[in-house]
């Protein structure tokens, strides 16, 4: 790598120059005690830590389309083997809309939490970890144009393949580092096609990536079986009668009629109707956790009684949340001044209700035959895992879609394992595995898994990465 120093006054010179115009450039800066700098001939900067205990990192942005901006966040491990021979893990945040420089960072697994206090669960300490703002608009990222969104999943996941390209040929010392996607909600969905994706792109010789496998955490990958699957996990946890059962799949029914029609627009506000019931009937549970009823009395007050149109509410549901007040206020304060490099009229999470608005038509489309198809016919890792508490993805669902795999027959023939943490010695979690198929259900975690049960998911991150 090259690198330059320049005066204080060039550097002022240079910032504007990077964030408004994004041509190649070069220059330093500090942060806290450790280095920053500008890589050459790119619009990236390297920060090298000043002590072994914060990781070295890298971020920037990738001009992936005309007016489509991507914003990654790279943390460098600080395993004793070092960078090089640790693999790299892409996280990929739900919503969609939901920041994984943000949320998944700060709120789940990255090496600070949102006070910046260090993460003893921190997946840092096992593997680099590549945050990435997609679909393009969110948090950081961000598009010049309205016809710059995307609208589906192969859309998402062509942009990261194009970030992935530049990554790559940017950093040529990550071709042969293993590397994996783990993903949540959502961001299973885009996992499950972007893996698919880069699978065929690197057998083209199109990029070169020791791409090992992908892990798809409580993931919207059959929304029918998962919206199928509330009413009888709400009775079965008490959480509803027999009389809020009954309701709860009619409006599920609903639902199922027209994605077999292929109205999967209407579907998605006949999903949001359905989640107006399941707060009904509950009393405003949590669909990230139902043993968490904070919030519950303003979800009754506030989120049953107003006039807003389905996909707002489900944006507030499921996106909002990943973009709290402490969060929002951490993100466009400490940290956008840390990154040097955010244009000054990008926002962090200031587009991510387009983000979400504009995959209306794709929400409740099934990616089960694209995850069937990677386990049959390539060698990769296929992941599976979920927590016990989690209501909008519940296991119940997730084990419907699942049994539909060619797979399954074997795969429910072969006894589980159980495991305890090694940080408290309590059961942790169960596991299977068959061929290249694995499955965990993560005890005490809703939703999401790393932020409710750390120590579970950092262990089930070591036993698939080794």
């Amino acid at each position: 790598m090259e690198w330059a120093t320049v005066t204080k006054s060039h550097l002022a010179i240079l910032i504007v120059f990077i964030c408004l115009c994004f041509v190649s450039s070069y220059g330093r800066s500090h942060y806290k005690n450790g280095r920053t700098e500008f890589r050459k001939d790119q619009r990236t900067v390297f920060h090298m830590s000043a002590t072994p205990d914060e990781p070295n990192q890298q971020w920037g942005y990738i001009p992936i389309r005309p007016k489509a901006n991507i914003f990654f966040w790279l943390y460098y491990t600080t395993h004793p083997s070092g960078y090089i021979e640790r693999p790299i893990i892409l996280w990929l945040q739900g919503g969609p809309g939901g920041s994984g420089t943000g949320f998944g960072n700060f709120e789940e697994l990255g090496p600070d939490d949102v006070q910046l206090k260090p993460r003893n669960t921190t997946w840092t300490q096992t593997a680099s970890v590549m945050f990435i703002d997609s679909p393009v608009g969110t948090g950081y990222s961000y598009v010049e144009d309205d016809s710059a969104y995307t609208t589906n999943v192969a859309e998402i996941s062509a942009d990261l393949l194009a970030t992935m390209k530049v990554f790559i040929d940017s950093n040529k010392e990550f071709e042969k580092t293993p590397f994996y996607i783990f993903s949540e909600s959502y961001g299973g969905k885009m996992a499950a096609d972007f893996s698919a994706v880069l699978h065929e792109a690197i057998s083209k010789g199109e990029i070169k990536i020791n791409f090992q496998g992908f892990a798809m955490g409580d993931s919207w990958i059959s929304p029918v079986d998962s919206t199928n699957s509330w009413g009888p996990y709400l009775y079965a946890t008490s959480l509803v009668d027999a009389y809020g059962l009954n309701n709860i799949n009619k409006a599920a029914k609903t639902i199922e009629e027209l994605v077999k029609q292929g109205k999967y627009t209407e579907a998605t506000d006949a999903w949001g109707a359905a989640e107006g019931v399941v707060e009904d009937e509950t009393g405003g549970v949590n669909f990230y956790n139902i043993l968490d009823w904070s919030g519950s009395q303003d979800k009754i007050k506030h989120g049953l009684v107003d006039n807003r149109s389905y996909l707002d509410k489900l944006y507030d549901r499921h996106v909002r949340p990943m973009a709290n007040d402490d969060l929002d206020a951490l993100m466009n304060g400490p940290i956008r001044k840390k990154l040097i490099i955010i244009p000054k009229n990008v926002t962090w999470g200031g587009q991510a209700n387009n983000v979400f608005d504009k995959q209306a038509g794709d929400f409740m489309k099934n990616v089960t035959s694209t995850v069937n198809n990677l386990i049959k016919n390539t060698s990769l890792k296929v992941i599976v895992y979920s927590g016990q508490l989690d209501l909008i993805c519940d296991v119940l669902g997730t084990e419907t879609w699942f049994n539909r795999l060619d797979i399954a027959e074997k795969f429910n023939n072969t006894k589980r394992q159980y495991y305890t943490c090694a940080a408290h010695l309590d059961m942790c979690y169960y596991a299977k595995t068959v061929d290249n198929v694995q499955f965990y259900w993560i005890l005490d975690a809703g939703h999401m898994v790393p932020t409710d049960n750390g120590s579970g998911a950092l262990a089930m991150v070591n036993r698939i990465i080794g």
